[in-house]
Parts: C-alpha cells; structure tokens; sequence
C-alpha cells in the first residue's frame, strides 16, 4: 500500500465532510455562473467571425456543464470507501448507470444549445420551413428528453451511492448547517427554472427526484447527499409552488 493510498483508506480522512462541502460548494458557484451567463448580456457577442455560435451557447455547452460533471465525478469517489460493496453488482451497476447519465447529458447539450442559437436567430419568425421544425424540435422537444434522462440517472446514482456506502459517523450541526446553504444554492436554480417560465417535462423530474431523496432521508436516516438533495429539491419545488400559487 502507498502513503497515498494509506492516506485516503484513514477512517479519519475518509469519513471527513470537508471534501464534500467544497464539492458542493462547486457545484452551488457553478448555478450562479449559469444564471448570470443565461440572465446577463455579457456573453451574448459571437464566439468566432463566422458566428456559428454566442460565447452563451459555448459556455453552456462546453465550460460550465464540465465542471459540474467533473465535482459530480470527484463527489462519487469522495463516498465511496473499501467495504463489501465495493465493485459488488450493485456498485458496478450504479456506477455504468452514471456513466450513461454523463453520456446523455452531454448528447443532449451538444444538441440543445446548438439548435436553440439556430432557433433563437433564425426560426422565431419562420415555424413552418421544415428546417425550422427540425431544428425547434431538436431544442424543445429531444434534447430535453434525453437531457431529463441523463440528469435524472446521474443524481439518482448519486442518492443511491450514499445509501451503498453510508457516512460512517453523525452528522454534525456544522455538517448540517453547510449541506443546507449548498442545497438551497441549487433550491434557487430549480424555482429560477420553473416558477418563471412554462412548465413542462422539468415539473415532474424534480418532483420525481424530490421523492426519492425524501425516501431516502425517512429510510436511510441523514445522509450528507440525503440531506443535500431533500433540502434542494424540496425547498425548490415548493418555493415554486407558492409562487406559482400566488402569480396565477
């Protein structure tokens, strides 16, 4: 075994939060650099000469959904610890579960983003070319099945990965107190996303994901992940509710 190795198998390593509340944190920094890019003008000047794209679109596509990926990605290790259920048919089958869920969502935001500058610039006023329905089809219809698809296999893995290697001690106040401001960061993406546009397929992935987490939290006790994604899903889906509620 190397000192590497040894470091990281330490219960007192292994078993520390404070991996996991940067992972997050990344993750909560990386909503509010899709916010501003999506809300803010600052990147709507063309990436290249030719204007095959706006800096938006590549962002979107190429920069801010890597990094979630890869703290999602670095989020799996940090959990999973040597016990039984390592590389048993449960671990192997949660982990090719995320595996196609990275896949999906990186299909469906080559696909989307690309046909949404195309339908933004050039289809508003012109719905029935059939170019237009192809590519209005690809942004509003296909590409959010397969990305709804992909998000729901990557964070369903996720929940389930805790549950198979369960945090080996009790969540502390400090731990609850950070899992929470990290969850709610992702509670204001979700009601961002549903409580000011029209609602569609993206209602029932949250609500679906909502449920499982709270399953989870009533089943499997709090869990780091449990907690983070109750408190995300919950709060957002019921801000949005509310909202919702009041506007209509």
């Amino acid at each position: 075994m190397t000192t590497q190795t040894a470091i990281f198998s330490h219960p007192s390593v292994a078993d520390c939060l404070g991996r996991v509340h940067l992972l997050l944190l990344v993750q909560s920094v990386d909503v509010i650099l899709v916010s501003i890019n999506r809300l803010s003008s600052l990147t709507t000047g063309y990436v290249a000469a030719n204007e095959f794209l706006r800096w938006v679109d590549l962002l979107n596509m190429l920069v801010l959904p890597l990094i979630s990926m890869l703290a999602f990605y670095l989020l799996k290790k940090e959990i999973e610890y040597d016990s039984p259920a390592r590389e048993g048919r449960w671990h192997v089958a949660l982990n090719l579960t995320y595996i196609i869920g990275l896949y999906l969502l990186a299909a469906s935001y080559g696909t989307h983003e690309v046909t949404n500058y195309l339908h933004v610039r050039f289809c508003l006023t012109d719905e029935s070319s059939p170019l237009c329905q192809i590519i209005i089809f690809n942004d509003d219809e296909f590409s959010h099945w397969v990305f709804f698809t992909g998000f729901v296999l990557v964070n369903a893995a996720l929940l389930f990965m805790q549950v198979l290697f369960p945090y080996r001690r009790t969540v502390t106040t400090r731990d609850w107190v950070f899992l929470v401001l990290n969850g709610l960061f992702i509670a204001l993406g979700i009601f961002a996303n549903l409580a000011f546009e029209v609602i569609g397929l993206d209602l029932y992935v949250v609500a679906l994901l909502t449920l499982l987490a709270l399953t989870l939290l009533w089943r499997r006790g709090p869990q780091p992940l449990v907690i983070y994604y109750a408190t995300a899903y919950t709060v957002g889906l019921i801000a949005t509710a509310i909202y919702k509620g009041v506007v209509s």
